[in-house]
């Protein structure tokens, strides 16, 4: 059963969620027949870091509110997120353009290796400090998970995958996706949100179940 994920690496929910999501299937019996696609989504197309802003800056910035107010609401995203297991440091954090990094998850998809991009990219954005909006680092990401450098360097050079990675964000478009991460079960049951383990255990048993009784049967010989 296929489920996608719409997401988006500068988003911390989305880390959190694929935390809590992998937990889940961590304990389900059917853990191998979940087939995983990673969708493309901006939270912030236009966004460009080009003087050095911090989290704070930004958030204080983009939503209007005292730098103190903006350090108030990552403190509680960093309690969810250790919660989740997961150690993020916004203090050290580099906002960036992340369209970039979604054409890298496209590469590795081509290699089979989508989920640790997605993986690699989180990690580095949010507990490394790392700007992932940077080529250099982006290379260097690509060479970590297995990747060809020459591949690498010649893909962010140009603008290939582009067209999929804009095609994944119209497609959440048409689904009234508003914000991630959002998991689609076998296109039929939406989950939004970092929901708690449990959320997503009771929507892939349910989503399951009704998939596997679609599938053929193997015939057995008489």
């Amino acid at each position: 059963m296929k489920v996608e994920i719409w997401s988006d690496v500068m988003c911390p929910f989305c880390y959190i969620g694929k935390r809590h999501f992998e937990q889940a299937i961590e304990k389900l019996p059917f853990k191998n027949e979940i087939e995983i696609d990673w969708k493309s989504f901006q939270l912030n197309p236009e966004y460009h870091n080009t003087n050095n802003e911090t989290v704070y800056d930004y958030l204080s910035r983009s939503k209007g509110m005292p730098v103190e107010q903006a350090k108030q609401m990552t403190k509680q995203v960093v309690d969810m997120a250790a919660n989740a297991g997961l150690s993020i440091d916004f203090d050290t954090n580099i906002p960036a353009n992340t369209f970039n990094a979604h054409r890298l998850i496209h590469l590795a998809a081509k290699h089979n290796l989508q989920d640790l991009a997605e993986e690699k990219l989180f990690e580095a954005h949010f507990v490394n400090s790392k700007n992932i909006g940077e080529t250099d680092v982006l290379v260097d990401l690509a060479v970590e998970i297995g990747l060809d450098k020459d591949e690498a360097v010649a893909v962010l050079n140009s603008d290939q995958f582009a067209e999929a990675v804009r095609y994944d964000i119209y497609e959440s478009q048409n689904l009234g996706i508003r914000g991630v991460p959002y998991f689609v079960m076998d296109r039929k049951y939406g989950v939004s949100g970092a929901q708690p383990v449990q959320a997503f255990t009771d929507a892939l048993t349910q989503s399951f179940a009704e998939w596997k009784e679609t599938q053929p049967k193997p015939h057995l010989p008489h």
